[in-house]
């Protein structure tokens, strides 16, 4: 309810809390009658590179996820070999018949191409589900409480960050076991400490806002204050790194399965294809270059996209 008083506007409680409602639910119009929510997604949409990258991401789920449907009938097995013919079949360049050629065993490298996006997506999307899972939680104590408990969790997170990524992993794998799971279990569990920094720094901000003291006062729980008040405001951040992330995620899959850490033989992957070419750079080129450029598309997409996402949740840029 509004009240007029000598040209100024007053608001009741009734209207500010309901007011803060709109907030957490993203409904505060902005500009000529729109949503916060769709004032970003406009500033998305203007952005090319962004949705160049989301178009090109769109189109790399589409083909690993219909794989089935049409790569086996026109490109062929990728685990298949013709024993009968390795010899006749064997790194044949690209071609009407092989679209990207043939690796030494006669399988045909557009097939492992298109089945190898499978396994990059989801270790992609399932570690940085779990680094996301973990980070959250770390972070939002480690600013929520302070203290013991963020001395606790930021100097964990810095022993993590003291090691070298890689090496951390494939010490972590072996401890693990090679294979598939393993891998985003790994990446998961050694990415958490960038988003609980990236959380933490949020929340530390958003904490002193005087409508989280309001809540606080009016004695909403501490799992309220931070699910309806803090959350919302502070996960925009998180939203732009995930994103970047699934690419890094991704790179990090491909170096682990080049280095045989990873995906094992005859399963494709796209690190793993470019191990099984280094022997063959020379001689057989499109062994190397069409996984290569398959890594470094994807990867792009996604940073494209998160960099899009970052300018369009950033009410600062705003025109």
């Amino acid at each position: 309810m509004l009240r007029r008083r000598k040209g100024q506007v007053e608001i009741d409680e009734s209207t500010a809390v309901a007011g803060l409602g709109a907030v957490e639910a993203g409904e505060v119009f902005v500009g000529k009658g729109r949503t916060l929510r769709a004032d970003a997604i406009r500033r998305l949409r203007r952005n090319k590179l962004a949705m160049a990258g989301l178009v090109w991401i769109v189109i790399i789920i589409l083909v690993a996820v219909t794989a089935d449907l049409w790569a086996p009938r026109y490109l062929g097995d990728p685990t298949y070999i013709d024993t009968s013919r390795v010899a006749e079949l064997s790194l044949q360049p690209p071609s009407a018949e092989h679209p990207f050629g043939t690796d030494k065993l006669g399988r045909d490298i557009a097939s492992r191409v298109v089945y190898g996006a499978r396994v990059s997506l989801l270790v992609g999307v399932v570690a940085v589900f779990i680094m996301v899972v973990i980070g959250l939680f770390m972070g939002a104590i480690a600013a929520y409480y302070g203290g013991i408990w963020d001395s606790l969790i930021m100097r964990t997170a810095d022993v993590f960050f003291a090691f070298p990524y890689i090496l951390f992993a494939v010490a972590l794998i072996a401890v693990l076991g090679k294979g598939f799971q393993n891998v985003f279990i790994a990446i998961g569990i050694l990415g958490w400490p960038s988003i609980a920094r990236v959380f933490r720094s949020s929340i530390l901000s958003i904490k002193k806002n005087e409508y989280v003291d309001a809540a606080r006062a009016m004695g909403a729980s501490t799992l309220r204050i931070l699910g309806r008040h803090i959350m919302p405001n502070a996960i925009s951040p998180i939203i732009v790194y995930a994103t970047m992330s699934i690419g890094g995620a991704i790179l990090t899959e491909a170096a682990l399965s080049f280095l045989g850490m990873g995906v094992q033989p005859p399963d494709p992957s796209w690190g793993l294809m470019l191990s099984e070419a280094r022997a063959y750079i020379f001689t057989a080129p499109w062994l190397m270059f069409y996984p290569g450029l398959a890594i470094l598309t994807t990867v792009l997409g996604f940073v494209l996209l998160g960099d899009g996402l970052r300018d369009a949740l950033d009410v600062k840029l705003k025109e």
